[in-house]
């Protein structure tokens, strides 16, 4: 690391130090533990991706230093706590780094694997080595409802427990649809319409598109023609709410073919 960098990040771990010291410190980042900070964790993981996808380099740096604030403060509240610091997380990814890389840090060869092979196996023994017992293990709750859907599957697949071709999953999605139209109970439709989801999951899965991507590029798609259908109804002297739905629907294929 260069000096630069280094006077850098040392300048950050002692804002954080101060922001933390009880005599000293700032109110409200004193009164904070793990649990009330992982909701600014992930908001900041996301606002990272986010300046990716709007391809916003200035915002990236801004949000990745975000980023790396949350990781200084829990790794200070850890250090508080007689638990960890700062130093023995950037030692334990490191070290975590190379042995799962051994092709390019070690002298085991390479086998020609593809990546996402050669680092799931990696992985599947470091589970094990710290008494993993199933393939589910260490696949984080907090990750977003259909990413966590889409790695239990993959973990699954890679047991043999998944359909070869696409026709055993759009099954899968048609039998779910009819159940959760048959659904009686507030309750058993909440069930069923998890069912249906997850299904839906697996079918995408199946053509080899990933689900969450997939679906946030619909949502940005979505969020676009509606956009445009507002506009279209303002240019239009019409206000959009006020319209029936089958004007409404209207504009959307205006939209749409415009887009075309």
């Amino acid at each position: 690391m260069s000096e630069p960098a280094t006077a850098s990040l040392q300048r950050l771990l002692a804002i954080m130090a101060r922001l933390r010291d009880p005599q000293r410190g700032c109110e409200w980042d004193l009164a904070q533990n793990f649990a009330t900070i992982v909701p600014y964790t992930i908001e900041e993981a996301y606002e990272v991706a986010d300046a990716i996808a709007r391809d916003d380099t200035a915002a990236l740096k801004d949000e990745l230093g975000d980023l790396l604030l949350q990781v200084v403060f829990h790794a200070r509240m850890a250090e508080e706590a007689g638990l960890f610091d700062f130093a023995d997380v950037a030692e334990a990814i490191s070290t975590k780094m190379e042995a799962r890389h051994p092709h390019i840090f070690g002298s085991a060869p390479d086998r020609g694997q593809s990546r996402e092979d050669r680092w799931e196996s990696l992985k599947a023994e470091e589970r094990s080595a710290k008494g993993s017992t199933s393939a589910m293990d260490g696949v984080a709750l907090a990750l977003p409802a259909l990413l966590r859907a889409e790695k239990l599957q993959k973990r699954a697949a890679r047991q043999g427990f998944d359909w070869g071709d696409t026709e055993g999953p759009r099954a899968k999605v048609i039998e779910e649809i009819a159940e959760l139209a048959e659904a009686g109970t507030e309750m058993e439709r909440a069930e069923e319409a998890g069912d249906l989801l997850f299904a839906a999951v697996n079918l995408v899965r199946a053509y080899g598109v990933a689900p969450e991507e997939a679906l946030r590029a619909a949502n940005t798609k979505f969020e676009r023609r509606f956009r445009g259908m507002e506009a279209l109804a303002e240019a239009r002297s019409q206000v959009f709410a006020a319209l029936p739905l089958d004007q409404q629907e209207r504009l959307w294929v205006a939209i749409k073919a415009s887009e075309k």
